[in-house]
């Protein structure tokens, strides 16, 4: 049985961030919401309170029910969580004189405690709240302090319960993942064998007991997630697993070809359906970004459902769902809003009346790309960006043509590969080009000229939540601008977005 530790929700940006840090520590951890806990059992070692929105004077203030945890097993409070354990059991948490957020240095370590191991002096901490702890209870003990945060870290005497007012998950918290692993390893005693090779030999061990003779379905889309999805459970399952991959038309320029080239000499039975023309005709006219995401998922839904019907007996439908999507569906207010559709393509399983496999949904994205190489997966594979699924529908703004789609195909290879030749795509998470619906004056010899903009974009993140736009060099962005108006007919104008998200999401639709 996976021992894990499992990480109460109360509705925090780094919910997701506590979890990956534990993680990295070769630990399994899970994430609920604090009002939706699971049974626990011998497998869980220790709980984790999450930070929250909240405060916890507030009328509508999460309150978890701790009555079979606090005091029989380790327990770790992070910030809202930290001042719940507080202000819940005899302390007093009021508002902060100064709201205390960003950097902060311990002035106090009790290096002598567990929590507090090789934690140095001065270690810089993260700090991000409006209330303060002004009174612990009484058999809470103070182990770390700031200049101005007396209550920075507490223990509290005669149980292994611990808080923190401080974010150790936060990557400004220079000792913040040896503090967490403090708690897990030496309070918790997980013994930290949640590696990429033992989820493999796990789940694919899983996959045969869960599978057994059935034949299963998946749809690849050349990305990451599918892939190693599809690797896994060709390890699990051989023949009897059927991959494939749909030809939108909205694809990068050759890469249905060299995609499919790729697994066939990986060994995975993949069928290629060039869709194009199916695409394209139900996207004329179409200027709408909803609607085209909708259009896309609808006529990838009915060309994938007839050719999965052409294989005889298949029972489930693979999907390469991972963590991030798990938790977002559960979250503690529910799921968020649609920023957008077609994230995972729904309205397959009631449509086949198939029963749905999700192998990977237990791992965060580099959690992914661990695995694939644990898997013999080629760098190239693994290292790819992010494609979003609508292609380049979505890169389009306004209606979408052949003869568009086309010409963004040519400036995106150009980018693209320049980035390769360059020694930059692996620094970047995700780039791609934008055919903007204006057109701009220019002059080519002797000509005037009146044609298209492309927009350039790349960015850097970890998992797509945030993104900060990458300075390209000025040499690198002068020379593909130039590439790009010299090699692509139609195209006049080259410009580079510099826009973070927040408040700009990564893709323009």
């Amino acid at each position: 049985m996976q021992e894990k530790i499992i990480i109460l929700d109360f509705g925090s940006q780094y919910t997701q961030l506590i979890a990956r840090r534990v993680r990295e520590i070769n630990v399994y951890c899970e994430i609920h919401p604090f009002n939706n806990c699971p049974e626990f059992d011998d497998s869980v070692k220790g709980v984790i309170l999450s930070g929250s929105p909240y405060s916890v004077r507030d009328e509508d203030a999460p309150v978890p029910d701790l009555s079979e945890i606090k005091g029989k097993m380790p327990l770790l409070g992070v910030c809202y969580g930290a001042q719940f354990l507080s202000h819940n059991y005899g302390g007093e948490v009021l508002p902060s004189a100064t709201r205390e957020y960003g950097r902060a240095n311990l002035e106090f370590v009790d290096s002598e405690n567990v929590m507090m191991k090789e934690v140095s002096h001065h270690s810089q901490v993260w700090m991000s709240h409006g209330d303060t702890i002004a009174k612990l209870p009484e058999n809470y003990k103070i182990i770390a302090s700031t200049k101005d945060v007396k209550v920075a870290a507490y223990k509290i005497e005669g149980e292994t319960t611990f808080g923190l007012q401080f974010h150790p998950e936060v990557y400004h918290s220079t000792e913040g993942t040896q503090i967490l692993k403090n708690f897990v390893v030496d309070v918790c005693g997980c013994a930290q064998d949640w590696t990429p090779d033992s989820f493999v030999e796990t789940t694919v061990a899983e996959l045969k007991a869960k599978l057994g003779n059935d034949k299963v379905v998946l749809g690849l889309s050349g990305g990451v997630d599918s892939t190693v999805a599809g690797v896994l459970l060709h390890k699990a399952i051989g023949e009897n697993l059927t991959c494939i991959f749909v030809d939108n038309g909205l694809l990068r320029k050759n890469e249905f070809e060299a995609v499919l080239d790729s697994y066939k000499h990986m060994g995975l039975n993949v069928i290629g359906v060039d869709a194009k023309k199916e695409f394209l005709g139900e996207l004329d006219g179409v200027s709408d970004p909803e609607t085209k995401r909708k259009i896309i998922g609808r006529v990838f839904i009915e060309t994938f459902d007839v050719e999965a019907h052409k294989i005889q007996d298949v029972k489930w439908l693979a999907q390469g769902t991972i963590y991030p999507d798990v938790i977002e569906s559960v979250s503690v207010n529910g799921p968020s809003a649609t920023i957008k559709s077609h994230h995972n393509v729904g309205g397959l399983p009631e449509k086949m009346n198939l029963k749905i496999v999700e192998p990977l949904n237990l791992l965060f994205k580099d959690e992914v790309r661990r695995v694939g190489k644990a898997l013999g997966i080629d760098d190239s594979l693994l290292g790819r960006h992010p494609f979003p699924g609508p292609g380049l529908a979505i890169r389009i703004l306004g209606d979408i043509t052949a003869e568009k789609v086309a010409l963004l195909q040519e400036v995106d290879y150009i980018f693209i590969q320049g980035l390769k030749d360059s020694g930059l795509y692996d620094q970047v998470w995700q780039a791609g080009a934008m055919l903007l619906p204006i057109q701009s004056v220019g002059v080519m010899g002797d000509e005037r000229t009146y044609e298209r903009v492309v927009a350039l974009r790349a960015v850097t993140s970890t998992d797509g939540m945030t993104a900060d736009w990458v300075h390209l060099p000025y040499d690198f962005l002068a020379r593909i601008s130039n590439d790009i108006i010299n090699k692509v007919k139609g195209v006049n104008r080259v410009v580079y977005d510099i826009s973070s998200k927040p408040p700009a999401t990564i893709e323009w639709e």
